[in-house]
C-alpha cells in the first residue's frame, strides 16, 4: 500500500479523467489520497472530490504565493470537516521575489505573517503542518523553531535536501519524498535520502507536476508513487514492500488515516 501524501487532484488538468486516474492509482496499491491546500479559489473542487471518493482526504491553507488571500479566507470553516487531516501546504517560498531590497523585504515579511498564522491555527485544531521551502530554509526553520511547531509535527513537502532542514526530523517532522529524487541531477537529495530517518520519510507526486522518470514532461500523477518508491528502494538497499509499509505507516501516524 501506498499513501500519496501530496497531489493536487483539484487541479483542472485533471478534470476531464480524474476518475480514470484515480483507479490507475488503485490498482498499483496507492489507497489514500491527500489534496493539499494551496489555492483557496480550489477549495471548493476539492470538497466535490473528498465527498465522492472514501479514499481522498485534504488540508486547507495557503501558499506563499496566494498569501494576499489569506486574509478573505475562512479557514476555519473547513478545518474541523471530518476529512481534513492538515493545515497546509503553507510556508515559505523566496524564489520569485522581485524588486528592490526593501520590496522584498516587504514580501518576506508578508510572507512570514501569513506562514505565523497558519501554523497558529495548526496548533489551536490540532493539526499537523503541510510546509512549502524554497529558497527559504533558514527563515522557515527558525519560525517552526520559534512557534513551538514541533508539538503538532507536519511534513516538509518537496523537500529539497537542504542539509540545515534535517535536524528537523527530531523536532516531529517528516520529510516528504516525490519526484525529483528520480531526476539525474537530483544528485544531493540522493546523497541526503540516506540520512533521514526511517520512520520520518513519506511519499509524494506533488502531482500534476515534478513528473518522475521515466514519465518526465507528462502530466505528473499519484500512479508514478511506484516509480518513486522504488527508487527509494534502490537507493536504500531495501525491498520497496517495506519502503511501502515503512511509509504508509508514517503517512497514517502523522495525519491520523485510517
Amino acid at each position: 500500500m501506498i499513501i500519496d501524501t501530496h497531489i493536487h487532484l483539484d487541479d483542472e488538468r485533471y478534470n476531464e479523467d480524474l476518475d480514470a486516474v484515480l483507479d490507475r492509482a488503485r490498482d498499483g496499491g496507492v489507497k489514500r489520497f491527500i489534496i493539499p491546500g494551496a489555492d483557496p479559489k480550489t477549495i471548493t473542487r476539492a470538497l466535490e472530490i473528498v465527498d465522492a471518493h472514501d479514499d481522498v482526504y485534504f488540508a486547507v491553507g495557503v501558499h506563499p504565493y496566494d498569501m494576499d488571500s489569506f486574509y478573505d479566507f475562512d479557514i476555519k470553516q473547513y478545518v474541523t470537516h471530518k476529512k481534513c487531516v492538515a493545515i497546509g501546504e503553507c510556508g515559505l517560498d523566496y524564489y520569485r521575489l522581485e524588486g528592490s531590497d526593501s520590496e522584498k523585504e516587504t514580501e518576506k515579511k508578508k510572507q512570514k505573517e501569513v506562514f505565523i498564522a497558519q501554523i497558529e491555527l495548526a496548533k489551536i485544531y490540532k493539526k499537523p503542518l503541510i510546509i512549502h521551502i524554497r529558497d527559504a530554509s533558514r527563515d522557515s526553520k527558525k519560525i517552526l523553531l520559534d512557534a513551538s511547531a514541533g508539538e503538532i509535527g507536519g511534513v516538509l513537502h518537496c523537500y529539497n535536501a537542504d542539509e540545515e532542514l534535517l535536524s528537523l526530523a527530531k523536532e516531529g517532522f517528516y520529510f516528504g519524498i516525490g519526484g525529483v529524487v528520480t531526476f539525474k541531477n537530483a544528485k544531493k537529495l540522493v546523497n541526503v535520502l540516506g540520512e533521514i530517518p526511517l520512520e520520518k520519510l513519506l511519499i509524494e507526486t506533488d502531482g500534476p507536476y515534478l513528473t518522475p522518470m521515466p514519465h518526465r514532461g507528462e502530466r505528473n500523477e499519484p500512479f508514478y508513487t511506484t516509480f518513486i518508491v522504488e527508487k527509494i528502494s534502490q537507493l536504500l538497499e531495501m525491498p520497496s514492500k517495506q519502503v511501502k509499509d515503512i511509509t504508509t505507516q508514517n503517512a497514517q501516524k502523522l495525519f491520523a488515516l485510517h
